[in-house]
């Protein structure tokens, strides 16, 4: 077992693990035969969440599947580099979808700019895990996803 792996069962089983799979049973988040599109923003919640589903689709009682996707909004070459290495050597197989949010977000020029972004990018997300035939859609963007 990888090292990452490992620490997230045993190491932080406490404090991550247990409190994981106690929101997945007592809200019934993952159901049999679910298609789950994980959805990766770069940082360190969202690949966490993805270990997470990623051991619990290993070592859980329940069948379901994941597809591990990216919206880039159009970071630049070094960033999306970054989130691919990342991406690889978490052994998640993440797909990125390129679109033009930020080129739209900088037209606009509104003051709620963060907003707007953050509406674009979720429509992509929902648009894009009905497009891969997933029902559900799993987010580790802040402290309550």
């Amino acid at each position: 077992m990888d090292l990452i792996e490992k620490s997230i069962i045993k190491t932080y089983r406490k404090e991550i693990w247990n409190k994981f799979i106690k929101a997945i049973n007592n809200y019934n988040l993952i159901e049999a035969n679910d298609k789950i599109a994980v959805c990766i923003s770069g940082g360190k919640d969202s690949f966490l969440l993805a270990k997470c589903l990623q051991e619990l689709q290993r070592h859980g009682k329940i069948d379901f599947d994941l597809k591990y996707i990216m919206i880039n909004p159009g970071y630049d070459e070094k960033y999306l580099k970054h989130i691919k290495d990342n991406a690889t050597k978490l052994k998640i197989n993440l797909e990125i979808f390129d679109t033009d949010i930020f080129e739209v977000v900088k037209k606009i020029n509104h003051k709620s700019n963060c907003f707007i972004c953050s509406k674009m990018r979720r429509g992509h997300l929902y648009s894009i895990a009905k497009e891969l035939g997933c029902n559900k859609i799993a987010l580790g963007h802040h402290l309550d996803d």
